[in-house]
């Protein structure tokens, strides 16, 4: 086939050379990079959903490979190393980043060939990103039985379901695996026209204006897929290793479909293992038992959490009582009998508790508004709060606004009740005492 690109495409003989010489036909830098168009290159510039070759150009790092208007170019990180029109430079792929695309790739490839063929599904978006894939696959088609409008049948079910369920998802991975381990040929077919694309059994027609690259899986005979894409592909099967579809969600009146192939579902595989290999030593159970087990731990941790919220709310209780009656003492001009947790600073009644939470504190002051003489301060000293209550007649979020930053404090609230932060536990008192000096 003529190429029409100035480069010669080396990746589409020879998917798996990774050390190539070539010439350099231009050269030009942009922001200070520069940018080579070479002879032949073996870095695929990206495309199908596929991200773009890197690797070195006489030991200098490409930071991107890409084409336009039927030319590739490689952009090259900064360097003081001279590159010039004619010269002869080597290139080295980097084949890590190469294969785990091409493992990738096809597998999404073989996947959206088995929802094809076993649902009827078209693959209307394709996504591969650094954690995982996606493809959206709308069920529209009605082809030997399958039925269409998000309805289809399990095969291992005499049920329909309503569209692309988890079992159904299985089958499908189950399905894609077969063919991974069937060794099946892959074969890449270059088109000038178009047209003469479509004499193999496309599970989407091509539609393209230019040069078409259609991937077969298998026979044509008997494909296990055959679309067209530009991508770089194994020459078999058995190199994607394996697919594992994580999650399936409906998607835009679509089902799309989370997974990965190849040694990132491995790696995945392996990170999940470990986790279950941890939970079952943390739970003292094998994996047939894990999830009981795991369930047997929730129940009793519920029920030590709600006894834990009957005695708090017992202590809550408890506190408002007392501060209630050292309230109502105060207000006689009683002794307060003031021990403990709790201290006067001229008018101003004093609370400190350390093993609550700032909102049980809060708990604690709101339902003693009405009995408040002047002011109560609640402090938290675990996050260095102080807490202001009063009946209205002090203006607790006033007095938050105009006096914390003093101390570098900041908060606010209404006029019963407020709440002022401070960065460091001293700051806590010397608020206290100038809240005193404020009210005399």
């Amino acid at each position: 086939m003529e190429q029409k690109t100035i480069t010669q495409k080396i990746f589409l003989d020879d998917v798996y050379k990774k050390e190539h010489s070539s010439v350099i036909k231009d050269v030009f830098f942009e922001d200070g990079y520069p940018v080579l168009i070479l002879g032949s290159t073996i870095f695929f510039p990206g495309g199908g959903g596929q991200s773009c070759d890197l690797g070195e150009i006489e030991n200098v790092p490409l930071r991107d490979v890409f084409e336009k208007d039927n030319e590739i170019f490689h952009v090259l990180e900064k360097t003081e190393t001279p590159f010039s029109r004619g010269q002869s430079i080597l290139c080295r792929l980097d084949w890590a980043r190469r294969f785990d695309n091409m493992q990738r790739h096809c597998g999404e490839h073989i996947l959206s060939g088995v929802f094809s063929r076993e649902y009827g599904g078209v693959n209307r978006g394709f996504h591969m990103g650094s954690d995982y894939m996606t493809i959206d696959i709308s069920l529209e088609e009605k082809d030997n039985g399958k039925e269409s409008d998000d309805e289809i049948k399990d095969p291992n079910s005499s049920m329909k379901t309503d569209g692309i369920n988890w079992e159904i998802a299985m089958r499908a991975q189950d399905l894609a695996n077969e063919i991974i381990w069937q060794n099946k040929d892959i074969s890449i077919h270059l088109f000038a026209d178009p047209e003469n694309a479509n004499s193999l059994p496309l599970r989407k027609p091509a539609d393209f204006d230019e040069d078409v690259s259609v991937v077969l899986i298998g026979e044509k005979d008997d494909p296990s897929d055959c679309v067209a894409c530009c991508g770089t592909h194994p020459h078999s099967s058995s190199e994607v290793g394996l697919i594992k579809i994580y999650k399936v969600e409906k998607y835009k009146g679509m089902f799309r479909i989370y997974f990965d192939a190849g040694a990132r579902a491995m790696a995945d595989y392996n990170k999940k293992h470990n986790i279950v290999n941890d939970l079952c030593i943390r739970h003292s159970a094998g994996t047939e038992d894990l999830m009981e087990k795991i369930s047997a731990s929730d129940t009793r941790v519920r029920l030590i959490r709600d006894e834990l919220n009957t005695l708090r709310h017992s202590v809550i209780t408890s506190r408002i009582e007392e501060t209630g009656n050292i309230l109502d003492r105060l207000a006689k001009g009683e002794d307060p009998l003031c021990k403990g947790p709790f201290s006067l600073k001229g008018d101003i009644l004093v609370c400190r508790w350390n093993d609550m939470k700032t909102d049980d504190l809060l708990n604690i002051g709101r339902p003693l508004s009405e009995k408040i003489k002047k002011l109560l301060i609640i402090v938290s000293k675990k996050d260095n709060t102080l807490l202001f209550f009063s009946d209205g007649n002090v203006d607790c979020s006033k007095l938050v606004r105009e006096n914390a930053g003093i101390y570098n404090g900041k908060g606010g609230g209404n006029a019963t009740s407020s709440r002022a932060i401070f960065p460091k536990e001293d700051d806590i008192d010397l608020f206290i005492d100038l809240a005193e000096k404020h009210l005399r």
